[in-house]
């Protein structure tokens, strides 16, 4: 029954995808992205509790990996793209080439044989575009440069530079969940505060996909020169 609930709370970021759509659609883009903020916290956990619970030993029959595949879809790609082209953050002749390169690069990343490895690396831009669309929310950027933006992490999907696991990649393991958990009061307080969260805020939020995107690059590397 535990290794159940874990795979219960696995699915339960399909209702969080429903309840982030349908706030979507109301046009309030500030509880759309607190569901999702939730999606991401019940993602960044049910794995833990999943080996906590040896859900692979007392449900063999059961794949919790590709339940929250599924989720995972729904959450981080196909969730933010309703959010681009609702939201206008795109020209609005460009909004389906755009989305349909949001979701076809993700469904690629995800499908890939290579895209977890076995040392806990994301192989290609992890699809986060739940994170992007926040960002390209409040910068308030140009369509035009917005849809750059979309198009050059859809086209880093296909490039295979090993992105962290934040809570599983070990070379500085603790550094990184600190940080990521910082972040993640930081992306709340910025969340809470849509249309107009604190500037300060939003750029101090910013210093942790600098130290993630630089990680990335600095163990891809020792990781090919060690190959």
């Amino acid at each position: 029954m535990l290794a159940w609930a874990v795979h219960l709370y696995t699915a339960s970021g399909a209702v969080l995808a429903f309840l982030s759509a349908r706030a979507v659609f109301d046009g309030d883009f500030r509880a759309a992205f607190v569901w999702l903020f939730v999606a991401m916290l019940v993602d960044s956990s049910d794995g833990t509790l999943a080996r906590l619970a040896r859900v692979h030993e007392r449900t063999p029959r059961f794949s919790g990996e590709k339940v929250d595949d599924l989720v995972d879809y729904l959450t981080f790609v196909f969730v933010p793209a309703l959010i681009v082209w609702r939201a206008a953050l795109v020209p609005p002749a460009w909004t389906i080439a755009i989305v349909s390169a949001m979701l076809g690069s993700s469904a690629y990343g995800f499908a890939a044989a290579d895209a977890k490895t076995e040392d806990c690396f994301f192989t290609g831009f992890p699809s986060y575009w739940n994170v992007a669309a926040l960002y390209l929310l409040v910068a308030g950027l140009p369509p035009e440069a917005n849809a750059a933006i979309i198009a050059a992490l859809a086209g880093l999907v296909f490039v295979r530079i090993g992105y962290i696991y934040p809570s599983r990649t070990p070379p500085l393991r603790a550094l990184t969940v600190t940080l990521t958990a910082l972040w993640g009061v930081l992306i709340l307080v910025t969340i809470l505060s849509l249309p107009a969260p604190p500037r300060v805020v939003v750029w101090l939020s910013l210093a942790y996909p600098a130290y993630y995107v630089a990680l990335s690059v600095v163990l891809n590397a020792r990781r090919r020169h060690g190959a």
